[in-house]
């Protein structure tokens, strides 16, 4: 039920800005994207759509009866099939029902779900979702919004027809059926635009970056955790920590945690905060969730290519080529490790089937075309490919590859490029050999 959910606890105020942009897109029948690097509180404000009904009632009033909220967390099912992917969607929206109490109408989303299973048959699963759309967006009048949290790690596995099925079921419910995608980068970027041209219309451009603080919900955990620990922070210290993680949502947490079970005995917050184990793990995860490109240009402080550090920039990381979270700062410049971290050879994982670069799993941020391409260039390093090679290679399930076009090729080289290099501008490891094709030099 929602009052089990930990959302529900925080005030009708949290997250105010942001919620409001998504809804606004919700209100028009869009889908929209939530945006923001890991740890930055994606997942909360879902959960704060899903389960916590002051926040509803705040932004939505009497139309809040028209909503139902489905969460779906895309990180229990990485790496499965679309047939999964269909049943986690059928599932968490029966569960949805369970939790908003309506009863009547969880009995027989979830009958219908069993039923659909008991045929084993993906074709049968998909028809029984259209017909339970039908049901609670056409007669039972209700808004249907998926929130599609940590989208990002089902990225790679991720089929067309997904985006299919997404648009076949938009289409029959129309103006009452959304999905706000929670991701760390635009679908734009990750996706070959031809996995995600069904749905591409309904997400096009509609970007929410979340910000990095947020005065009521931290406000909210300080009470909380000083509630649950019996101690105070004082507004001298809480202000300092605010100060040192930029307000950032998991590292002030950690910072207030930290600082709770020293009793507040530290008196340099900085050295103090900088030291433990749990926020360098957590700088580390900011770390690693960045392009080679973009580690290149905080390490050298060199902010000169628009289009490798726009996403440090809308995410709040840079601003005015200045890091805006200092212990960031601090970690970057003592982390030695870094620079050999993004010297570091690409190199294909075999006992994980995984393509890394130092620290970095790239393989996670590569679609399957992309993680194709790549692999294959790892096993034919120093010679050259030609495009009709690379065609055989990538689009192995097309039926015909006579309609791949030289500018899907260039495409997708310069998405992979943006994934590996370090300056996609002046490729160091998949280089273009002039009237020949490509090539992968170690």
């Amino acid at each position: 039920m929602e009052e089990d959910h930990f959302e529900s606890l925080y005030p009708e105020n949290a997250r105010h800005f942001e919620i409001e942009k998504l809804l606004n897109f919700v209100r028009e029948g869009n889908s929209c994207q939530l945006l923001g690097l890991p740890g930055v509180g994606r997942s909360d404000l879902l959960e704060l759509l899903a389960y916590n009904k002051k926040i509803r009632d705040k932004h939505l009033g009497r139309d809040e009866l028209q909503m139902l909220f489905v969460m779906v967390d895309f990180s229990e099912i990485r790496k499965r099939p679309l047939f999964d992917a269909m049943k986690f969607l059928f599932l968490s929206l029966a569960d949805s029902l369970r939790d908003q109490h309506m009863m009547e109408e969880y009995r027989l989303v979830n009958e219908s779900f069993r039923e659909a299973l008991s045929f084993h048959d993906e074709l049968v699963l998909f028809q029984e979702l259209k017909q339970v759309v039908d049901f609670l967006a056409i007669q039972k009048k209700l808004i249907l919004v998926f929130l599609f949290d940590r989208f990002e790690e089902y990225v790679p596995s991720v089929a067309s027809e997904f985006f299919t099925n997404l648009r076949i079921l938009r289409n029959r419910a129309k103006y009452r059926f959304s999905v706000i995608f929670s991701i760390d980068r635009p679908l734009e970027i990750l996706l070959d635009p031809m996995l995600l041209s069904d749905f591409y219309e309904f997400v096009a451009g509609h970007l929410v970056y979340i910000k990095f603080y947020d005065e009521a919900s931290n406000n909210f955990i300080l009470s909380y955790l000083e509630g649950l620990t019996k101690k105070k922070v004082s507004k001298t210290a809480y202000s300092e920590i605010l100060r040192l993680t930029g307000g950032y949502a998991k590292l002030t947490r950690l910072g207030i945690e930290a600082w709770l079970a020293n009793d507040g005995k530290e008196k340099n917050m900085e050295d103090f905060l900088s030291t433990q184990k749990s926020i360098q793990a957590a700088l580390a995860e900011i770390w690693l969730s960045l392009s080679p490109a973009e580690q290149s240009d905080i390490l050298h402080n060199t902010y000169e290519d628009p289009a490798v550090d726009r996403y440090l920039e809308e995410s709040g990381l840079i601003k005015d080529k200045t890091i805006q979270i200092p212990l960031f700062a601090i970690w970057v410049k003592s982390s030695k490790a870094l620079v050999a971290s993004v010297e570091e050879k690409i190199v294909y994982d075999e006992n994980t089937d995984s393509i890394r670069k130092g620290e970095i799993i790239l393989s996670d941020s590569l679609t399957s075309a992309e993680f194709r391409l790549l692999w294959y260039l790892l096993q034919n390093q120093g010679r050259v490919i030609e495009r009709n090679e690379v065609i055989s290679i990538v689009w192995t399930s097309a039926k015909s590859t006579a309609g791949i076009t030289d500018q899907a090729v260039d495409q997708l080289i310069f998405r992979l490029r943006r994934k590996i290099e370090e300056d996609p501008n002046k490729p160091l490891y998949l280089q273009t050999v002039k009237g020949r094709g490509f090539k992968f030099v170690a």
